[in-house]
């Protein structure tokens, strides 16, 4: 099969040709369909954190079809043919484990999704306020949809906020977002307008769905101090100084990668919790708690195309690190898009 691998001496990473994997007995093998591109595999691609020697599958999120059962998986929800999606860790630490971007990938048979079939697989008290910087990333738009179903299903009210571009506000206003107030990200003096409008009132929960230093700071003035914000770069990876007094409390900070429950240089166990979410993804269809799904780029190419064009539009570190000059109608700058590539014709 085909797989992109690292290629850490020359930083970056080349499509090459490696067996099929087997599956473990609790595992499936997944032929796989799509993939998504998230900035952190351009990120441990250009800045590798692996061995020289180490040959490394890079690439988080998949969604594919199940191939092959390993041998003691008995699930009437998992059969060949079944569509799925999950993620792998990849090239993004110190480990030795495979990631996503490959014809083919073996993955625990309860660390899936079942995709609903509404979806492709290119997609794949007093009330709750809460504000999301970065409302338009595929994050952000995820985040909207899971408070505006945690509201659903609680029978509790939430007044969402964001920060975001003007451009994408009539988008965010509409379902099934439906932000009760927006401002521009790009006017550094939106936390003390915000607050003036809502009359001082702060919200309970702040979501950062960039955290790349200011926009921390910014977030967190508009969280009430008794409330709960997170991040998703670690004071260790530089999303704010330590200076003391800087922020009100301390953000929570937790990688995607503690839910597949095996030991990283952040390990923290969170394997039994994913399990649940994707057991709660794969069964609300027709509930009346579906997810929609965000608007995808499909790129064009496959995977010898992810790394001089996905990963060029993601740049090599923070948002301020993209720039392109290229002209094709693809290598515009993302706005409210999820990177995709297809493996399969279908």
């Amino acid at each position: 099969m085909e797989a992109l691998i690292l290629d850490v001496p020359a930083k970056t990473a080349t499509v090459k040709s490696i067996p099929i994997p087997s599956p473990a007995p609790n595992e499936l093998l997944i032929r796989v369909h799509a993939i998504a591109l998230n900035p952190v595999d351009a990120l441990y691609t250009f800045h590798p954190l692996a061995l020289p020697t180490q040959q490394r599958t890079v690439g988080s999120d998949f969604a594919g079809t199940v191939h092959k059962l390993g041998s003691s998986v008995s699930s009437p929800h998992l059969q060949v043919g079944t569509r799925v999606a999950g993620f792998l860790q990849g090239a993004c630490s110190v480990n030795d484990r495979p990631g996503a971007f490959a014809e083919y990938l073996v993955v625990p048979h309860d660390l899936v999704w079942r995709v609903p079939d509404s979806m492709t697989l290119e997609s794949a008290a007093s009330s709750l306020r809460v504000f999301i910087y970065g409302a338009s990333t595929s994050l952000g738009q995820y985040a909207a949809q899971l408070v505006r179903l945690a509201a659903k299903s609680s029978d509790r009210p939430a007044v969402l906020f964001a920060a975001a571009s003007p451009g994408r506000h009539a988008m965010l206003r509409a379902p099934p977002y439906s932000y009760d107030g927006l401002v521009d990200y790009r006017d550094e003096e939106w936390p003390g307008k915000f607050l003036e409008e809502q009359r001082q009132a702060r919200v309970d929960y702040g979501v950062d769905c960039i955290s790349e230093g200011e926009s921390v700071k910014r977030v967190s003035k508009v969280v009430n101090p008794t409330g709960g914000m997170a991040v998703f770069r670690s004071r260790a990876g530089k999303a704010w100084t330590a200076e003391e007094g800087e922020l009100p409390f301390e953000p929570i900070y937790g990688a995607v990668w503690e839910g597949l429950g095996v030991e990283i240089e952040y390990y923290a166990k969170a394997r039994e919790f994913t399990v649940a979410f994707y057991s709660f993804l794969s069964n609300m269809a027709g509930t009346g708690l579906e997810l929609q799904p965000n608007s995808i780029r499909l790129m064009p190419g496959g995977l010898k195309n992810v790394v001089n064009d996905g990963f060029a539009l993601l740049g090599p570190g923070t948002m301020g690190d993209r720039s392109n000059a290229r002209t094709e109608d693809y290598m515009k700058p993302i706005s409210a898009e999820k990177l995709v590539y297809k493996l399969v014709d279908e």
